[in-house]
């Protein structure tokens, strides 16, 4: 398995422990050089959200992945996780349905929880 489809599988993984809902996987690196996939979920609160991103910090970090950003921690309404070939973003379920990267990445292809071999 390649380096960011693993990063991917642990995120996802990471995700889900904690309950994050709706997690979406967009491939875009035949459409974008800003990453190779996106991976998009949202909590039910503030609480959450920080969970969700400390979930993913905690498994990639245990892998040996760190990332080389993190913004929007202390708004907990959007939190990108930059991991180089792999961003995660973490909304809050309003800030989500605004934002609606999902639409503006449509162009990418999504990844289903089975295409991961988790």
């Amino acid at each position: 398995m390649d380096n960011s489809k693993n990063m991917v599988k642990l995120v996802f993984e990471a995700l889900e422990e904690k309950k994050g809902e709706d997690i979406q996987i967009i491939e875009i690196k035949d459409i974008s050089i800003i990453a190779d996939y996106f991976i998009i979920a949202n909590g039910a609160n503030a609480l959450q959200v920080d969970a969700l991103v400390d979930s993913v910090k905690d498994k990639l970090g245990r892998n040996g992945y760190e990332p080389l950003r993190v913004e929007g921690v202390k708004s907990a309404s959007w939190i990108l996780m930059d991991y180089g070939d792999v961003v995660v973003h973490i909304f809050s379920k309003e800030d989500r349905l605004f934002y609606n990267l999902e639409r503006i990445w449509r162009d990418g292809k999504t990844i289903t929880k089975d295409q991961l071999e988790i």
